[in-house]
């Protein structure tokens, strides 16, 4: 059997979490693969609204493995939080989950490490969500993190007590504060006591074996393809790769496995935090489009930037993931207007960390009709109108065919298009 990705194309908030929890019926297994509590996957089930920071999002299935990957960097207090909410909700989580024992693990002091640095860029600041991510990514790649597979270790305690000397050391030069650490450390240790009750093995053994076995899995991917360390509007990017290749090196998987790659998009575009952003508005319309897209950061809670869809950015991303389908989200936020736009192209340096803010020179969109309708999730006939031009547009000048429109947050309200 063949892994298949979801990810975003876009800047994050494209709505992956809805989707893994609609296709979860159809895998047996689902797994992210990169990302850590920076990630705010909502689903939204009958009345409840639920946000996913960590586990992946076919918790709430329950005859669904959910794999935390090598690659994801894991906060234990955060992890913690959240199966006890999903407790709450009346899911047993720990049944349903398996923890790579080499996911790096996120101690408080990194998170006072990435507040102090952000800080200290001033009006330079990228929006990090303060989360302690790229912190924990540097120790990883500083080979000096500690990992999930620690806990069990037998020196656990002093290998935990030498990194937080060192961090302190790294925050205070900084110009941070150490003094939370009195409380934060030992809600960390009663975090990783709660962890120990999962099962944490080398989950790379697991899904080989699975696929051999003939199972079915879904690879998750957080954040969005623009906000690749690599190949994102760096610096103002995530601290690791969010492509279809990060699900290789995140889970351990061969490309020989990767079978479809599963692009999600938002009809118009979003970014939180900083960094530039081509097609982005600053008008009534933008404003408009934010508040019907309820347009707020699902883990810092911050507004978003508002833009039409930029397609230049859509095609650059589905190159290098090498997307085979698209799912179109979120058309329902477009209904209503009399016209709309989309960014066709404008000059490379636009995308760049160093873009002039507000520069729009050599920028050329396309104006395109509105539509008013409604879909019906039963009838595929109901793409009319200005949402089929809009759809059409898209697949033409991307060259993939757009397989699920979807019109609200609800499982139910997703459109299957036909070929």
């Amino acid at each position: 059997m063949a892994v298949d990705i979801i990810l975003g194309l876009q800047w994050g908030d494209e709505g992956k979490g809805k989707i893994v929890d609609v296709l979860s019926p159809r895998y047996e297994i689902i797994a992210r693969f990169q990302g850590g509590p920076n990630a705010g996957h909502t689903l939204e089930i009958g009345d409840t609204k639920h946000v996913l920071h960590q586990v992946p999002s076919g918790i709430f299935h329950e005859e669904k493995t959910n794999v935390i990957g090598n690659g994801v960097v894991l906060d234990p207090v955060v992890f913690k939080k959240e199966i006890d909410d999903l407790s709450a909700l009346g899911v047993d989580a720990v049944p349903r989950i398996i923890v790579s024992n080499k996911a790096s693990l996120i101690l408080p002091t990194h998170k006072l490490i990435d507040k102090a640095q952000e800080a200290k860029k001033g009006d330079k600041k990228i929006g990090s969500t303060l989360r302690g991510i790229g912190p924990a990514y540097q120790d990883k790649y500083g080979r000096a993190s500690l990992r999930v597979g620690d806990i069990l270790s037998s020196d656990f305690e002093e290998r935990l007590k030498t990194i937080v000397q060192h961090h302190e050391v790294v925050i205070k030069n900084l110009g941070g504060e150490t003094g939370e650490l009195s409380t934060l450390i030992p809600e960390f240790r009663e975090s990783c006591d709660f962890l120990k009750r999962f099962r944490i093995e080398p989950t790379e053994l697991f899904l080989n074996k699975a696929l051999d076995e003939g199972r079915s899995v879904l690879a998750e991917g957080a954040q969005g393809s623009l906000l690749d360390i690599d190949f994102g509007s760096y610096p103002f990017v995530t601290s690791s790769n969010t492509l279809s290749s990060g699900a290789c090196s995140g889970l351990g998987v061969s490309p020989r496995r990767i079978s479809s790659v599963i692009g999600i998009f938002k009809a118009y575009a979003t970014r939180v935090g900083s960094g530039p952003f081509p097609s982005e508005l600053f008008d009534e319309t933008g404003k408009k489009i934010a508040e019907k897209g309820h347009e707020f950061g699902a883990t810092t809670g911050r507004p978003r930037r508002v833009g039409w869809l930029d397609l230049k950015a859509l095609k650059y991303s589905c190159m290098l993931n090498g997307v085979t389908e698209l799912f179109m989200m979120k058309v329902d936020v477009l209904e209503g207007f009399d016209s709309l736009h989309i960014l066709k192209n404008y000059p490379d340096a636009a995308l760049d960390g160093n873009a002039v803010a507000g520069n729009r020179e050599g920028f050329d969109y396309v104006e395109l009709e509105g539509w008013n309708e409604s879909l019906n999730p039963t009838d595929p006939t109901s793409i009319s109108g200005g949402l089929e031009a809009y759809k059409s547009y898209i697949e033409t000048h991307v060259g993939i065919p757009i397989k699920l429109i979807s019109y609200g947050p609800q499982r139910t309200e997703s459109l299957w298009v036909e070929d």
